[in-house]
C-alpha cells in the first residue's frame, strides 16, 4: 500500500488515503516519486474547468522519482533511473495527428493526473515513452515544474516563432518565470505583465531579468513583437493585441481560459495571429531538456509535504506563489 492524496469529487478538498500500490502493464515503468509540482492545470480539474477526470483520481503531471519496477517491454529505461514524467501519458501512434508528427492533438491520448493517475502519490506507473531523462545539474524539487510550466511554456515561446525581439508575457508564474530566463539567454527584451498592483510579481520578474515590467492591463514602453499568455484570462488576450506590432502573435499556453470578449477587428488586422497550445510532444522535452542542460535556468520553488496538497492548491488559486509549488514525497 502507499499514501496518497485523492481527488474524489471535483471542488471538494484531497483526501489522505491509504491505496494499492499500482503495477506497471509490459509498456510501463514503476516510479517512486520523490518531488512532483503543483499546476494551473491540476486547479482546472480540481474546480472543474477540466469535466471529464476519471475519479477518484491522484492528481500531480510534474513528476520526479526513480524507476524501482520495469514491464517486460521496457527497454529504453532501467531500474534505479531518475526520470520525469509529464502531462501527455501516452498516445495511440496510428491516429492521423501522430502519423503527421502532431502527436501532441493524439484523437486517443492519455493525461496524467486526469485520464490516469499521477503523482500526488508515493509511487505512480508512466509509460516508457513518456519518461524523460532530466539534466543531473537539477535536484529532484528544482526538477519538477520543468515538466509542465518548464514544457508547455518552451513549446508557447516556440510557437510564437522567429525574429522576435520584444517579447511580452502575461501572468508572471511558474511558466512565465522559466521561459523568461530562457528568452532572456537568447537576447530578448522582456516585458512582464501582472494582475493589476502585484508589485511583489513585478519585482520578482525584474530580478529574473525583465526590461520592464507593470500591470496586465496597461501598455508596454514599446509595442511587441510576440505576448505569451499564462495566466487564464480571456480578456487577455485583447490586451495583448492592443500591445503588439503588425504581424505580431499572441500565444495562449493555457488549458484553460474564461471567455474571450469581442473586440474590434482593427486590433486583429495587419496579420497579427492568435493562437493556442495543446499539450506538448516528447520532441519538445527532448530539445527542452537540451537547452537548459547548457544553459541552465533557476527554478523558483515553495516546498510542501505530500499532506498540504490542498494548501498548496489553495495558494495557486489567490496568486500567493512566486515560481511553483512543488510537494516533496
Amino acid at each position: 500500500m502507499m499514501q496518497a492524496m485523492l481527488l474524489k469529487e471535483q471542488k471538494k478538498p484531497l483526501k489522505l488515503c491509504e491505496v494499492p500500490i499500482p503495477r506497471p502493464n509490459a509498456e510501463q515503468v514503476l516510479i517512486r516519486v520523490h518531488a512532483c509540482g503543483v499546476c494551473r492545470t491540476d486547479l482546472h480539474v480540481f474546480d472543474g474547468d477540466l469535466t471529464e477526470p476519471k475519479l477518484p483520481l491522484i492528481l500531480g503531471h510534474e513528476i520526479v522519482g526513480e524507476i524501482v519496477e520495469v514491464g517486460e517491454n521496457v527497454r529504453d529505461l532501467k531500474m534505479g533511473e531518475r526520470v520525469g514524467v509529464p502531462w501527455l501519458g501516452f498516445t495511440d501512434g496510428t491516429c492521423r495527428y501522430c502519423q503527421r508528427g502532431m502527436e501532441n492533438l493524439c484523437e486517443n491520448p492519455l493525461f496524467t493526473g486526469y485520464t490516469m493517475d499521477g503523482g500526488f502519490a508515493e509511487y505512480t506507473v508512466a509509460y516508457q515513452r513518456y519518461c524523460f531523462r532530466l539534466p543531473e545539474s537539477y535536484g529532484d524539487v528544482e526538477a519538477a515544474p520543468l515538466l509542465c510550466a518548464g514544457l508547455i511554456g518552451y513549446r508557447t515561446y516556440h510557437l510564437a516563432g522567429e525574429g522576435i525581439e520584444n517579447l511580452g508575457i502575461y501572468g508572471f508564474g511558474a511558466a512565465a518565470h522559466i521561459i523568461a530566463q530562457v528568452a532572456k539567454q537568447q537576447g530578448k527584451h522582456i516585458y512582464a505583465f501582472t494582475r493589476p498592483g502585484d508589485k511583489d510579481a513585478q519585482e520578482f520578474a525584474l530580478r529574473l531579468g525583465a526590461d520592464w515590467a507593470g500591470d496586465s492591463d496597461s501598455m508596454p514602453p514599446i509595442l511587441l513583437d510576440a505576448a505569451l499568455l499564462f495566466a487564464p484570462v480571456g480578456d487577455l488576450i485583447v490586451h495583448a493585441l492592443r500591445a503588439t506590432v503588425r504581424g505580431g502573435v499572441v500565444v495562449s499556453g493555457g488549458i484553460h481560459m474564461s471567455d474571450i470578449p469581442s473586440f474590434p477587428y482593427h486590433l486583429l488586422w495587419e496579420e497579427r495571429v492568435i493562437r493556442s497550445v495543446a499539450n506538448l510532444t516528447r520532441q519538445d522535452g527532448i530539445e527542452f531538456f537540451n537547452l537548459i542542460a547548457n544553459n541552465p535556468v533557476k527554478t523558483e520553488v515553495e516546498s510542501f509535504p505530500l499532506e498540504h496538497a490542498n494548501e498548496a492548491l489553495d495558494k495557486l488559486r489567490r496568486g500567493e506563489l512566486q515560481g511553483a509549488a512543488v510537494l516533496v514525497i
